[in-house]
């Protein structure tokens, strides 16, 4: 299997984790925890910026010593926008199931701080199509450029079954601003139906790393550089929540320039 696939461990609890030190890269972790109604998962964010994405289900929620009540809403990531919340370093957290819930913990070195706990909910978030014909995908900006954070960037995407995304293929792998920034990323992958199956790639232009792989429902794929398209098959829509974070936050990638001829006409 390829070092840049990360598989579930079990089926409750916490079933991913990615470190800094895991990834062998500096800015990006990421946990996903599916809890039982009345199952809690707790932490401290340390020196690490945080963004709690509710995946699907709804949980009662504390954070910074304060009540934030009942979040979340929808059961499936198909189907509406999530609830979120913002968590700046040396913050405490705590989650406790009141539905089945899929919790996902974006993770990235707190750089400046004084920013507040602050709940994300659905009518808050921006969304937009990109791309057109078999490359159309539903993006909803969770974290973006434009919102206050030290490090972090979140999104989540969803691509009709079929269709192609991340593509045609981009990256941003140097800091060369205002051309290009150094982002490390992860995809948490979900399928739907979830016994569908997708493809991913990731590569260089010197192909010093140039890895293709089978996407399954749960599936996590580490982007450290490179190129990095997915594709899913027919019959099954992708969703798949992205983190980012890097030296500086924003987001400016590169075009594989064999490829920038689709993005014309």
């Amino acid at each position: 299997m390829s070092h840049l696939k990360v598989k579930p461990q079990g089926k409750s609890g916490r079933v991913t984790h990615v470190t800094p030190e895991s990834a062998g890269w500096i800015y990006v972790g990421f946990d996903l925890h599916r809890l039982k109604p009345g199952e809690t998962v707790s932490a401290q964010t340390g020196s690490r910026e945080t963004c709690l994405v509710f995946v699907t289900g709804k949980g009662t929620t504390t954070a910074g010593g304060k009540s934030l009540g009942e979040l979340g809403q929808r059961m499936s990531p198909f189907e509406g926008k999530p609830w979120s919340v913002y968590l700046p370093e040396g913050s405490d957290w705590s989650v406790t199931a009141t539905t089945d819930l899929e919790l996902a913990v974006c993770t990235a070195p707190g750089l400046k701080g004084g920013l507040p706990v602050r709940v994300i909910g659905p009518d808050d978030l921006g969304q937009e199509i990109r791309g057109k014909g078999s490359n159309t995908r539903h993006v909803t900006n969770i974290l973006p450029e434009g919102d206050p954070a030290d490090s972090l960037l979140v999104v989540e995407v969803i691509t009709p079954a079929s269709n192609t995304s991340s593509y045609p293929p981009h990256k941003h792998d140097r800091d060369d601003l205002p051309r290009e920034s150094h982002l490390e990323e992860t995809y948490y992958h979900r399928l739907n139906p979830p016994q569908g199956f997708g493809f991913q790639r990731v590569y260089t232009d010197d192909r010093s790393l140039d890895e293709a792989m089978a996407i399954e429902d749960g599936d996590v794929v580490l982007v450290p550089k490179g190129y990095h398209p997915c594709a899913t098959c027919h019959g099954y829509d992708l969703y798949y929540l992205n983190v980012m974070a890097g030296p500086k936050r924003t987001w400016k990638f590169h075009n594989a320039a064999e490829h920038e001829w689709l993005l014309k006409g």
